[in-house]
């Protein structure tokens, strides 16, 4: 039986990290930002949800060092459970 083939996810200003495995999150965020940029977003939104703060924690543990970041912060909707991430230019 062949292999299923990859996820595609669309790239677009948010992306809500509940369809990903707990233990993927990180790694689809990395990938995430990378496409977001280049898809030309300079600020996305990460959806982790409320929960007990473990994915939220993980995300932002992430985003603290990304090379592409170059700030975030709680969306103002607490209730979504989100990150606003701002992304670096690109260079002209």
């Amino acid at each position: 039986m062949p292999p299923d083939p990859p996820f595609v996810v669309p790239i677009e200003d948010a992306i809500d990290l509940h369809a990903f495995a707990p233990r993927d999150v990180v790694s689809v965020v990395d990938a995430y930002l990378e496409a977001a940029l280049q898809a030309g977003f300079t600020t996305v939104r990460l959806i982790h949800g409320r929960g007990k703060g473990v994915q939220r924690a993980a995300v932002q543990r992430l985003l603290r060092t990304h090379p592409l970041v170059q700030r975030y912060w709680d969306a103002p909707e607490s209730a979504l459970g989100a990150t606003v991430v701002q992304l670096l230019p690109t260079p002209p």
